[in-house]
């Protein structure tokens, strides 16, 4: 791991000590450096969950990636700088209220004597880590988000926006895991027509005062709270928004 390149890549240069300090400033600069997309999907370039192959994607070629790409990637930096980091299977619930199957997102624990969970690859959620062993709200912003107790040893994840409802986002369990637990669902998301990520294009950063989206021919920027979208014009439009607003070179 060239921690340096990776380190630069996220544009970061606090503290590298393994402390929740440390973690919590360097998901943050993640989540602003790397987008969240699946274009390889529709580029036909296949993923491959490997650390080497990830680096140069991520960091060399400065590309983004979905969940199993940027937290898979994310832990190995961790690692590298001396976290203790726990690969987790997670279950997404969907809003018609079934459930994705294990294996379907992956997220992260982080032990630094209390544990958090960190995500830099589920698109819109938390900017900082959340400590995993608290049962109430913790706010970020204008959302708050609360780890509640499931069957069988599981955690669900909730998330309730302003004065909105709690709503699930996912399902996961605290078991370790390695990328080959991953590969059945990483491929079954890359070549079913099932798979939302099959179905559309999608690109997404978090910025300092909100996001910025490109789905399909859609830019949806968001402001303090202020939603605007427009549609783009033709496939050069296209290419130069991925590369202004996101650093993607097509």
């Amino acid at each position: 791991m060239n921690t340096a390149a990776y380190l630069q890549r996220i544009r970061y240069r606090g503290p590298l000590a393994p402390t929740a300090e440390t973690l919590r400033q360097l998901h943050g600069a993640h989540l602003l450096a790397v987008p969240f997309e699946n274009l390889s999907i529709h580029w036909g370039e296949p993923i491959e969950l490997d650390d080497e192959a990830l680096f140069e994607k991520v960091v060399v070629r400065r590309r983004g990636g979905f969940c199993y790409e940027l937290n898979g990637l994310f832990a190995a930096l961790l690692r590298a700088l001396g976290f203790e980091v726990t690969l987790l299977s997670a279950a997404v619930l969907r809003a018609d209220g079934s459930v994705s199957p294990d294996f379907d997102h992956m997220a992260l624990r982080v032990d630094l004597g209390e544990r958090w969970l960190a995500d830099v690859g589920f698109g819109d959620l938390f900017r900082e880590p959340l400590r995993l062993d608290e049962r109430g709200p913790q706010v970020q912003g204008g959302s708050a988000y609360r780890i509640d107790p499931a069957e069988a040893g599981r955690f669900i994840l909730m998330r309730r926006d302003g004065d909105g409802p709690w709503n699930g986002e996912y399902r996961f369990g605290l078991e370790p895991h390695v990328y080959a637990d991953y590969a059945e669902r990483c491929v079954y998301q890359q070549t079913s027509p099932d798979s939302h990520f099959k179905q559309r294009r999608i690109c997404s950063l978090a910025t300092p005062d909100g996001r910025v989206s490109l789905s399909e021919m859609r830019l949806i920027t968001t402001r303090d709270g202020e939603r605007t979208e427009r549609e783009l014009v033709g496939d050069a439009e296209y290419v130069a928004v991925l590369r202004e607003r996101f650093g993607i070179t097509v």
